[in-house]
């Protein structure tokens, strides 16, 4: 469990690709202090494994449908990086739940300066939508951010200069492909008001004692 408030940008160092998977090697300069083999850290919001590590690289296994279904097999060496360690059960919570299993990919669609504040409308895939509402979270690369506006298939969001100092999104441009973790409650709230049941409803609960 994470909370999509960023720790640190990190360097790609190192990728070893396979056919569909990837060895990926991190540089980074703090959150490694209390690591170990087996802590999850997630890059760019998706969730991974450490598999080694030293003073100031990690390494982790990207398999096949990480691969496919993030923006992770885009990286390149030397590519920025968001990096956020595991929730600590005794932490200060911020942010909101992210679980560091993405949903799908969006794309930026325009970034807009305005005072203080940069707004950016990232495009969705359809089946994503219906998860966005105003004023609700979404993680985007693993940053934890409020939906500012909501359209027939693109959302808002808004960074403040702390958020585009301390993450990699205000790097990117129009056409950048990023990760998108909808609201965990959202798709809880979802799932029950129209459940893929396979024909058990109340009534069959009912119907055989369940209830």
């Amino acid at each position: 469990m994470f909370t999509g408030l960023i720790e640190e940008v990190g360097t790609v160092h190192n990728l070893q690709k396979g056919k569909n998977s990837m060895i990926l090697t991190i540089t980074c300069s703090s959150i490694l202090n209390d690591a170990k083999i087996g802590d999850s850290i997630a890059i760019n919001g998706v969730c991974l494994t450490v598999t080694s590590l030293s003073d100031h690289q990690f390494s982790v296994d990207v398999m096949p449908e990480t691969m496919k279904s993030t923006t992770l097999h885009e990286l390149k060496k030397g590519s920025k990086v968001n990096l956020e360690r595991a929730m600590a059960a005794g932490g200060r919570f911020g942010g909101h739940f992210v679980s560091g299993h993405v949903d799908g990919t969006g794309v930026i669609q325009s970034m807009k300066k305005e005072e203080n504040a940069i707004y950016i409308y990232i495009q969705v895939p359809d089946e994503l939508i219906k998860y966005f509402m105003m004023k609700g979270s979404v993680a985007v690369d693993g940053t934890s951010l409020t939906v500012f506006d909501v359209k027939k298939n693109s959302f808002m969001i808004s960074l403040i200069p702390q958020t585009a100092d301390d993450t990699i999104i205000a790097s990117k441009s129009p056409g950048s492909k990023v990760n998108i973790e909808c609201d965990m409650i959202a798709k809880y709230v979802q799932n029950l008001m129209h459940p893929q049941t396979n024909g058990i409803d109340e009534s069959y609960l009912k119907e055989n004692g369940f209830m």
